[in-house]
Protein backbone atom coordinates (compact mmCIF):
# COMPACT_ATOMS: atom_id res chain seq x y z
CA UNK A 1 0.00 0.00 0.00
CA UNK A 2 1.75 2.98 -0.96
CA UNK A 3 2.24 5.79 1.24
CA UNK A 4 1.46 9.91 0.18
CA UNK A 5 2.42 12.73 2.39
CA UNK A 6 2.11 16.14 1.42
CA UNK A 7 3.40 19.48 3.41
CA UNK A 8 2.66 22.99 2.70
CA UNK A 9 4.19 26.44 4.52
CA UNK A 10 2.87 30.18 3.31
CA UNK A 11 4.84 33.08 4.48
CA UNK A 12 1.80 35.99 4.01
CA UNK A 13 2.65 38.62 6.80
CA UNK A 14 6.03 38.98 5.46
CA UNK A 15 8.77 36.49 3.01
CA UNK A 16 11.17 34.52 4.55
CA UNK A 17 14.70 36.47 4.41
CA UNK A 18 17.97 34.95 2.53
CA UNK A 19 19.38 33.46 6.45
CA UNK A 20 15.74 31.49 7.11
CA UNK A 21 15.26 30.77 3.14
CA UNK A 22 18.99 28.59 3.58
CA UNK A 23 17.27 27.52 7.04
CA UNK A 24 14.46 25.52 5.02
CA UNK A 25 16.16 24.63 1.77
CA UNK A 26 18.37 22.38 4.34
CA UNK A 27 15.49 20.75 5.36
CA UNK A 28 14.86 19.04 1.88
CA UNK A 29 16.33 18.99 -1.41
CA UNK A 30 13.38 18.32 -3.51
CA UNK A 31 10.47 21.05 -2.26
CA UNK A 32 9.39 23.53 -4.43
CA UNK A 33 11.01 26.52 -1.88
CA UNK A 34 10.26 30.08 -2.37
CA UNK A 35 10.72 33.40 -0.14
CA UNK A 36 6.76 32.77 0.55
CA UNK A 37 6.20 29.19 0.01
CA UNK A 38 7.35 25.75 0.72
CA UNK A 39 5.65 22.61 -0.94
CA UNK A 40 7.06 18.83 -0.82
CA UNK A 41 5.23 15.38 -0.93
CA UNK A 42 6.53 12.44 -0.02
CA UNK A 43 6.06 8.91 -1.31
CA UNK A 44 8.38 6.93 1.32
CA UNK A 45 10.37 8.74 4.03
CA UNK A 46 9.17 11.63 6.40
CA UNK A 47 9.81 15.52 6.64
CA UNK A 48 13.11 16.35 8.31
CA UNK A 49 11.96 19.58 9.74
CA UNK A 50 9.77 20.07 13.00
CA UNK A 51 6.85 21.57 11.40
CA UNK A 52 5.45 22.88 14.77
CA UNK A 53 8.57 25.18 15.05
CA UNK A 54 8.72 25.98 11.28
CA UNK A 55 5.36 28.17 11.72
CA UNK A 56 6.22 29.74 15.46
CA UNK A 57 9.61 31.09 13.87
CA UNK A 58 8.41 31.45 10.12
CA UNK A 59 5.08 30.74 8.62
CA UNK A 60 2.11 31.90 9.05
CA UNK A 61 0.18 29.00 7.56
CA UNK A 62 1.05 24.54 7.21
CA UNK A 63 -0.64 22.14 5.70
CA UNK A 64 -0.39 18.87 6.48
CA UNK A 65 -2.30 15.65 5.20
CA UNK A 66 -1.37 11.83 4.66
CA UNK A 67 -3.09 9.16 3.02
CA UNK A 68 -3.90 6.76 5.31
CA UNK A 69 -5.85 9.75 7.43
CA UNK A 70 -3.92 12.59 9.08
CA UNK A 71 -4.94 16.38 8.39
CA UNK A 72 -3.76 19.42 9.66
CA UNK A 73 -3.78 22.85 9.15
CA UNK A 74 -2.26 25.54 11.42
CA UNK A 75 -2.42 28.97 11.32
CA UNK A 76 -0.65 32.30 12.94
CA UNK A 77 -1.51 35.18 13.75
CA UNK A 78 -0.42 38.20 15.65
CA UNK A 79 -2.29 37.89 19.23
CA UNK A 80 -3.67 41.65 18.81
CA UNK A 81 -5.34 40.35 15.58
CA UNK A 82 -6.73 37.35 17.78
CA UNK A 83 -5.94 36.33 21.15
CA UNK A 84 -5.66 32.94 22.98
CA UNK A 85 -8.11 33.98 24.99
CA UNK A 86 -10.91 34.43 22.32
CA UNK A 87 -10.15 31.40 20.45
CA UNK A 88 -9.14 28.94 23.76
CA UNK A 89 -12.90 28.29 24.53
CA UNK A 90 -13.38 26.49 21.11
CA UNK A 91 -10.45 24.20 21.65
CA UNK A 92 -10.97 20.67 21.74
CA UNK A 93 -8.01 17.43 22.26
CA UNK A 94 -9.53 15.63 19.07
CA UNK A 95 -9.56 18.68 16.55
CA UNK A 96 -8.13 22.18 17.71
CA UNK A 97 -5.61 23.44 19.79
CA UNK A 98 -4.31 26.96 20.48
CA UNK A 99 -0.97 28.92 22.03
CA UNK A 100 0.88 31.89 21.96
CA UNK A 101 4.33 31.92 20.89
CA UNK A 102 6.22 35.63 20.28
CA UNK A 103 3.47 37.32 20.22
CA UNK A 104 1.43 35.40 17.82
CA UNK A 105 -1.55 33.28 18.37
CA UNK A 106 -1.40 30.09 17.16
CA UNK A 107 -4.43 27.53 15.87
CA UNK A 108 -3.79 23.80 15.32
CA UNK A 109 -6.54 22.30 13.02
CA UNK A 110 -6.30 18.44 13.26
CA UNK A 111 -7.80 14.94 12.49
CA UNK A 112 -5.58 12.23 13.59
CA UNK A 113 -5.26 8.64 11.18
CA UNK A 114 -7.32 7.01 14.07
CA UNK A 115 -10.22 9.69 13.20
CA UNK A 116 -9.59 9.52 9.50
CA UNK A 117 -10.86 6.11 8.92
CA UNK A 118 -9.80 4.26 5.67
CA UNK A 119 -6.75 5.11 3.77
CA UNK A 120 -7.60 7.79 1.21
CA UNK A 121 -6.08 8.03 -1.97
CA UNK A 122 -8.47 10.63 -3.80
CA UNK A 123 -8.83 13.70 -1.65
CA UNK A 124 -6.24 16.34 -2.44
CA UNK A 125 -6.01 20.08 -0.58
CA UNK A 126 -4.26 23.09 -1.14
CA UNK A 127 -3.68 26.13 1.68
CA UNK A 128 -5.27 28.48 -0.88
CA UNK A 129 -8.64 26.89 -0.02
CA UNK A 130 -7.87 27.51 3.60
CA UNK A 131 -5.76 30.55 4.16
CA UNK A 132 -9.23 32.71 3.90
CA UNK A 133 -9.29 31.63 7.30
CA UNK A 134 -6.71 33.58 8.90
CA UNK A 135 -7.76 36.79 7.44
CA UNK A 136 -11.94 36.09 8.09
CA UNK A 137 -10.40 35.06 12.32
CA UNK A 138 -8.18 38.38 12.31
CA UNK A 139 -11.60 40.26 11.03
CA UNK A 140 -13.39 38.55 14.44
CA UNK A 141 -15.31 36.41 12.12
CA UNK A 142 -14.97 32.93 14.51
CA UNK A 143 -16.65 30.33 12.53
CA UNK A 144 -13.81 28.44 11.67
CA UNK A 145 -13.05 28.07 15.06
CA UNK A 146 -16.86 26.92 16.20
CA UNK A 147 -16.37 24.66 12.96
CA UNK A 148 -13.52 22.93 14.61
CA UNK A 149 -15.36 22.61 17.91
CA UNK A 150 -18.03 20.58 16.29
CA UNK A 151 -15.51 18.64 14.54
CA UNK A 152 -13.97 17.08 17.92
CA UNK A 153 -17.35 16.89 19.26
CA UNK A 154 -18.44 14.73 16.61
CA UNK A 155 -15.41 12.58 17.29
CA UNK A 156 -16.89 11.47 20.70
CA UNK A 157 -18.48 8.20 20.99
CA UNK A 158 -21.95 7.81 22.38
CA UNK A 159 -22.28 8.32 25.72
CA UNK A 160 -21.92 5.07 28.36
CA UNK A 161 -23.41 5.67 31.89
CA UNK A 162 -20.30 6.52 33.66
CA UNK A 163 -19.38 9.30 30.76
CA UNK A 164 -22.63 10.67 30.71
CA UNK A 165 -21.18 13.68 33.33
CA UNK A 166 -18.46 14.83 30.79
CA UNK A 167 -21.06 15.22 27.84
CA UNK A 168 -24.14 17.17 30.02
CA UNK A 169 -20.88 18.96 31.53
CA UNK A 170 -19.56 19.89 28.16
CA UNK A 171 -21.25 23.19 27.26
CA UNK A 172 -21.06 24.42 23.63
CA UNK A 173 -19.19 28.08 23.48
CA UNK A 174 -20.15 30.78 22.14
CA UNK A 175 -21.96 30.38 18.50
CA UNK A 176 -21.20 32.67 15.91
CA UNK A 177 -23.60 34.35 13.53
CA UNK A 178 -23.97 32.88 10.32
CA UNK A 179 -23.14 29.08 10.77
CA UNK A 180 -26.27 28.43 8.15
CA UNK A 181 -24.14 30.21 5.50
CA UNK A 182 -20.49 29.58 5.86
CA UNK A 183 -18.11 30.89 3.18
CA UNK A 184 -15.67 28.89 0.76
CA UNK A 185 -12.66 28.87 3.44
CA UNK A 186 -14.82 28.08 6.12
CA UNK A 187 -16.81 25.11 3.85
CA UNK A 188 -13.22 23.40 3.44
CA UNK A 189 -12.56 23.27 6.77
CA UNK A 190 -15.88 21.43 6.97
CA UNK A 191 -15.26 18.80 4.31
CA UNK A 192 -11.21 19.07 5.99
CA UNK A 193 -12.04 18.10 9.67
CA UNK A 194 -15.11 15.64 8.33
CA UNK A 195 -17.78 17.63 10.41
CA UNK A 196 -20.76 15.95 10.82
CA UNK A 197 -23.17 17.89 8.03
CA UNK A 198 -26.34 16.88 10.40
CA UNK A 199 -24.60 18.17 13.80
CA UNK A 200 -23.52 21.67 12.18
CA UNK A 201 -27.22 21.59 10.72
CA UNK A 202 -28.13 21.57 14.90
CA UNK A 203 -25.76 23.89 15.42
CA UNK A 204 -26.86 26.22 13.43
CA UNK A 205 -30.43 26.94 14.55
CA UNK A 206 -29.03 28.64 17.47
CA UNK A 207 -26.52 30.76 14.89
CA UNK A 208 -28.28 34.58 13.81
CA UNK A 209 -27.81 35.19 10.50
CA UNK A 210 -24.31 36.76 8.96
CA UNK A 211 -24.30 40.47 9.82
CA UNK A 212 -24.08 42.27 6.34
CA UNK A 213 -20.21 43.97 5.74
CA UNK A 214 -20.67 47.74 6.45
CA UNK A 215 -18.16 50.75 5.54
CA UNK A 216 -15.93 51.85 7.86
CA UNK A 217 -16.93 55.06 9.44
CA UNK A 218 -14.23 57.26 9.55
CA UNK A 219 -14.53 59.37 12.17
CA UNK A 220 -15.55 56.47 14.36
CA UNK A 221 -12.27 54.79 13.49
CA UNK A 222 -10.45 57.96 13.63
CA UNK A 223 -11.55 58.26 17.10
CA UNK A 224 -11.08 54.63 18.23
CA UNK A 225 -7.36 55.07 16.92
CA UNK A 226 -7.03 58.42 18.94
CA UNK A 227 -7.73 56.40 22.04
CA UNK A 228 -4.94 53.94 21.71
CA UNK A 229 -1.70 54.32 23.67
CA UNK A 230 0.86 56.75 22.19
CA UNK A 231 3.53 53.72 22.83
CA UNK A 232 1.13 51.35 21.31
CA UNK A 233 0.82 53.77 17.90
CA UNK A 234 4.43 54.62 18.05
CA UNK A 235 5.36 50.76 18.16
CA UNK A 236 3.02 50.25 15.37
CA UNK A 237 4.09 52.73 12.78
CA UNK A 238 8.04 51.30 13.26
CA UNK A 239 7.21 47.91 13.03
CA UNK A 240 5.76 49.05 9.87
CA UNK A 241 8.45 51.16 8.57
CA UNK A 242 10.93 48.35 9.43
CA UNK A 243 8.96 45.69 7.54
CA UNK A 244 9.00 43.49 10.86
CA UNK A 245 5.45 43.20 11.43
CA UNK A 246 2.31 43.04 8.98
CA UNK A 247 0.93 46.33 7.86
CA UNK A 248 -1.23 48.14 11.14
CA UNK A 249 -4.04 48.99 8.46
CA UNK A 250 -5.68 45.29 8.90
CA UNK A 251 -4.84 45.33 12.10
CA UNK A 252 -6.01 48.37 13.78
CA UNK A 253 -9.49 47.52 11.18
CA UNK A 254 -9.76 44.28 12.96
CA UNK A 255 -9.50 45.85 16.43
CA UNK A 256 -11.97 48.38 16.11
CA UNK A 257 -14.50 45.92 14.40
CA UNK A 258 -14.21 43.62 17.30
CA UNK A 259 -14.44 46.26 19.56
CA UNK A 260 -17.76 47.44 17.68
CA UNK A 261 -19.28 43.96 17.56
CA UNK A 262 -17.93 42.21 21.00
CA UNK A 263 -19.34 42.63 24.02
CA UNK A 264 -19.69 40.24 27.39
CA UNK A 265 -22.42 37.56 27.11
CA UNK A 266 -25.29 38.07 29.27
CA UNK A 267 -26.81 35.28 31.55
CA UNK A 268 -29.62 34.50 29.19
CA UNK A 269 -27.34 33.59 26.15
CA UNK A 270 -24.64 31.19 28.50
CA UNK A 271 -28.37 29.67 29.42
CA UNK A 272 -29.21 28.83 25.78
CA UNK A 273 -25.57 27.64 25.60
CA UNK A 274 -26.19 23.55 24.63
CA UNK A 275 -24.39 21.08 26.42
CA UNK A 276 -22.76 17.99 24.17
CA UNK A 277 -25.27 15.68 25.06
CA UNK A 278 -28.69 18.02 23.92
CA UNK A 279 -26.33 18.70 20.58
CA UNK A 280 -25.59 15.08 19.70
CA UNK A 281 -28.73 13.85 20.60
CA UNK A 282 -30.61 16.73 18.55
CA UNK A 283 -28.01 15.80 15.38
CA UNK A 284 -29.36 12.31 16.00
CA UNK A 285 -33.08 12.74 15.66
CA UNK A 286 -32.43 15.19 13.01
CA UNK A 287 -30.62 12.65 11.35
CA UNK A 288 -33.22 9.91 11.66
CA UNK A 289 -35.97 12.15 10.10
CA UNK A 290 -33.78 13.90 7.10
CA UNK A 291 -33.40 9.95 6.74
CA UNK A 292 -37.13 9.05 7.45
CA UNK A 293 -37.75 12.36 4.49
CA UNK A 294 -35.23 10.79 2.21
CA UNK A 295 -36.87 7.73 2.27
CA UNK A 296 -40.62 8.62 1.68
CA UNK A 297 -39.52 11.17 -0.84
CA UNK A 298 -37.82 8.15 -3.23
CA UNK A 299 -40.83 6.18 -2.25
CA UNK A 300 -43.08 9.12 -3.61
CA UNK A 301 -40.49 9.33 -6.42
CA UNK A 302 -40.73 5.65 -7.52
CA UNK A 303 -44.67 5.48 -7.07
CA UNK A 304 -44.99 8.43 -9.54
CA UNK A 305 -42.11 6.73 -11.76
CA UNK A 306 -44.20 3.69 -11.88
CA UNK A 307 -47.51 5.14 -12.40
CA UNK A 308 -46.27 6.89 -15.13
CA UNK A 309 -44.80 4.23 -16.43
CA UNK A 310 -48.09 1.95 -15.89
CA UNK A 311 -50.15 5.18 -18.39
CA UNK A 312 -47.62 4.89 -20.83
CA UNK A 313 -48.01 1.48 -20.85
CA UNK A 314 -51.94 1.60 -21.17
CA UNK A 315 -51.51 4.05 -23.49
CA UNK A 316 -49.62 1.88 -25.91
CA UNK A 317 -51.59 -1.44 -25.62
CA UNK A 318 -54.84 1.19 -26.20
CA UNK A 319 -53.40 2.00 -29.19
CA UNK A 320 -52.44 -1.72 -30.12
CA UNK A 321 -55.58 -2.97 -29.06
CA UNK A 322 -57.23 -0.65 -32.31
CA UNK A 323 -55.87 -3.17 -34.78
CA UNK A 324 -54.71 -6.54 -33.09
CA UNK A 325 -54.97 -8.44 -36.35
CA UNK A 326 -52.55 -5.98 -38.12
CA UNK A 327 -49.67 -6.92 -34.74
CA UNK A 328 -50.64 -10.31 -35.51
CA UNK A 329 -49.35 -9.87 -39.08
CA UNK A 330 -46.62 -8.04 -37.73
CA UNK A 331 -45.29 -11.34 -35.54
CA UNK A 332 -45.68 -13.31 -38.49
CA UNK A 333 -43.15 -10.75 -40.63
CA UNK A 334 -40.44 -10.71 -37.86
CA UNK A 335 -40.55 -14.20 -37.52
CA UNK A 336 -39.83 -14.84 -40.94
CA UNK A 337 -36.26 -12.84 -40.56
CA UNK A 338 -35.27 -15.45 -38.86
CA UNK A 339 -33.08 -13.14 -36.85
CA UNK A 340 -32.39 -12.86 -32.85
CA UNK A 341 -33.29 -9.19 -32.67
CA UNK A 342 -36.63 -9.32 -34.83
CA UNK A 343 -37.52 -12.68 -32.93
CA UNK A 344 -36.54 -10.20 -29.76
CA UNK A 345 -39.20 -7.80 -31.09
CA UNK A 346 -41.75 -10.60 -32.00
CA UNK A 347 -41.53 -11.94 -28.44
CA UNK A 348 -42.03 -8.75 -27.07
CA UNK A 349 -45.09 -7.65 -29.46
CA UNK A 350 -46.61 -11.07 -28.30
CA UNK A 351 -46.46 -10.17 -24.70
CA UNK A 352 -48.48 -7.12 -25.33
CA UNK A 353 -51.17 -9.00 -27.27
CA UNK A 354 -51.49 -11.38 -24.18
CA UNK A 355 -52.48 -8.54 -22.01
CA UNK A 356 -54.77 -6.91 -24.72
CA UNK A 357 -56.10 -10.36 -24.97
CA UNK A 358 -56.48 -11.18 -21.46
CA UNK A 359 -58.06 -7.92 -20.63
CA UNK A 360 -60.53 -8.38 -23.26
CA UNK A 361 -61.53 -11.78 -22.23
CA UNK A 362 -60.23 -13.27 -24.98
CA UNK A 363 -57.30 -15.45 -23.50
CA UNK A 364 -58.34 -18.56 -25.53
CA UNK A 365 -58.13 -17.18 -28.83
CA UNK A 366 -54.50 -16.07 -27.57
CA UNK A 367 -53.42 -19.74 -26.68
CA UNK A 368 -54.72 -20.69 -30.17
CA UNK A 369 -52.95 -18.59 -32.07
CA UNK A 370 -49.70 -18.99 -30.03
CA UNK A 371 -50.27 -22.48 -30.43
CA UNK A 372 -50.32 -22.52 -34.24
CA UNK A 373 -46.83 -20.01 -34.00
CA UNK A 374 -45.42 -22.78 -32.01
CA UNK A 375 -46.44 -25.57 -34.71
CA UNK A 376 -45.50 -23.96 -37.76
CA UNK A 377 -41.87 -22.74 -36.52
CA UNK A 378 -41.06 -26.06 -34.15
CA UNK A 379 -37.75 -26.07 -36.03
CA UNK A 380 -36.76 -22.82 -34.66
CA UNK A 381 -34.89 -23.48 -31.25
CA UNK A 382 -34.18 -20.02 -30.85
CA UNK A 383 -37.15 -18.75 -31.45
CA UNK A 384 -38.95 -21.80 -28.94
CA UNK A 385 -36.42 -20.81 -26.25
CA UNK A 386 -37.97 -17.18 -26.45
CA UNK A 387 -40.98 -18.22 -26.22
CA UNK A 388 -40.57 -20.33 -23.34
CA UNK A 389 -38.53 -17.74 -21.25
CA UNK A 390 -41.56 -15.35 -21.83
CA UNK A 391 -43.93 -17.76 -20.31
CA UNK A 392 -46.16 -18.19 -24.35
CA UNK A 393 -48.25 -20.96 -24.25
CA UNK A 394 -47.43 -24.23 -25.40
CA UNK A 395 -50.16 -26.23 -25.70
Amino acid sequence: MSEYQYYEFLAIDRPLDEGELAQVRALSTRAHITPTSFTNEYHWGDFRGDTTKLVEQLYDAHLYYANWGSRRLVLRLPAALLSAKAAAPYALEESLSVWTCSGHTLLDFSLSSEDGGEWDFESEFSLSAFVGLRAELAAGDLRGLYVAWLAGLGMWEPAEDDEEEEYVGEVEPLVPAGLASLTGPQRALVDFLGVDPDLLAVAAQASAPAPQAAAVDRANLAEFIARLPAEEKDALLLEAALGTAPQPGPQLLARHRAARLSGPCSAADAAERRTAAQLLGAAHLYRTERTHRAAEEKATAARARAEGISQARDAHLARLAQDTERAWQDVDKLIGEKKAGPYDVAVTLLTDLREIHARSGTSSAFEDRVGALRATHRGKPSLMRRFDAVGMPNP
